[in-house]
C-alpha cells in the first residue's frame, strides 16, 4: 500500500518507470523498463520527490529488462545521493541481461552499491582513481560490444536476403551460402554486409551488379562451396 505521506511517483523517460511507495522511513522504488540514456534524469526526479526523514531506500530492479553503459551512471547517482543525504541506499532484483552488464564491469551483482563507486567514501584516493580507470576502461569495451551487437542485428536482414539469392542462383545450402560470403568478404577486403547489399540489390529488376572484383571473389567463392 502506498503511504499517505508518500504519493505514487511514477514518470517515463526512455521506456524507464520508477515507482515508490513509504513503509515509515523506508522508501521503496521500483524501477522496470529499460535502463538507458535518461535513466539517470528518471531516477533523480524519484528521489527528489521522496519526504524528509527518509533513511533507507530499497531499488527493486527486477523489472528491468536492459542496461546499457549509460544506464550505469544512475549507480554514480545513487552514490552522490548516499553522500549528500545520509541515507541508506540497496539494489536488488538484478536479472538477465542487466545481471551480466554488472558482472562485466566487476560490479556485486547482488547490490553493485556495496562495491563502491568512483568516489566512493570507503575508498582510499589512490584505490578510489584506480576503480574509476578500470570502470572507465570497461564501460568503453561494452559501449564497443553493444556497438558492434547493434550493427550486427542490422545487418543481419541484408545477409540473410544475400543467402537467399545465392541459394538459389547456385542451388547451396545456407551454411554454404554464408561460407560464399565470408570467402568473398576475405578475398575482396570488403565488408561481409557491404557484399550482402551488393548481392542483394544484384537480384532486384534492374539491378545493378556488383563490381567486378566482387563477382571475381564470388564466383571463386561460390566454386570452392556451391555444389
Amino acid at each position: 500500500m502506498t503511504s499517505a505521506g508518500l504519493a505514487a511517483h511514477t514518470m517515463r523517460l526512455n521506456a524507464l518507470v520508477i515507482d515508490a511507495r513509504q513503509k515509515g522511513r523506508r522508501a521503496l522504488l521500483t524501477a522496470r523498463g529499460e535502463l538507458v540514456h535518461g535513466g539517470t534524469d528518471t531516477l533523480g526526479d524519484a528521489l527528489a520527490a521522496l519526504p524528509p526523514g527518509i533513511t533507507t531506500i530499497e531499488l527493486d530492479l527486477a523489472g528491468v529488462s536492459f542496461l546499457d553503459t549509460t544506464g550505469l551512471t544512475c549507480l554514480d547517482l545513487l552514490n552522490e545521493y548516499v553522500g549528500q543525504h545520509d541515507v541508506r541506499v540497496t539494489t536488488h532484483g538484478w536479472q538477465g541481461q542487466p545481471r551480466r552488464v554488472l558482472e562485466l564491469v566487476g560490479l556485486d551483482a547482488t547490490d553493485p552499491l556495496r562495491t563502491g563507486g568512483a568516489g566512493s567514501a570507503d575508498l582510499p584516493v589512490r584505490t578510489a582513481s584506480a576503480v574509476a580507470r578500470e570502470r572507465a576502461e570497461q564501460l568503453d569495451m561494452l559501449r564497443l560490444e553493444i556497438a558492434q551487437l547493434r550493427h550486427a542485428l542490422d545487418s543481419r536482414p541484408v545477409i540473410d536476403q544475400a543467402r537467399g539469392v545465392l541459394m538459389a542462383a547456385h542451388g547451396c545450402t545456407p551454411d554454404q551460402a554464408w561460407e560464399i560470403l565470408r570467402e568473398a568478404s576475405q578475398h575482396s577486403n570488403t565488408k561481409l554486409h557491404r557484399i550482402a547489399a551488393a548481392v542483394t540489390a544484384s537480384a532486384t529488376p534492374d539491378g545493378p551488379p556488383p563490381p567486378e572484383p566482387l563477382r571475381r571473389a564470388l564466383r571463386t567463392a561460390a566454386a570452392h562451396h556451391a555444389p
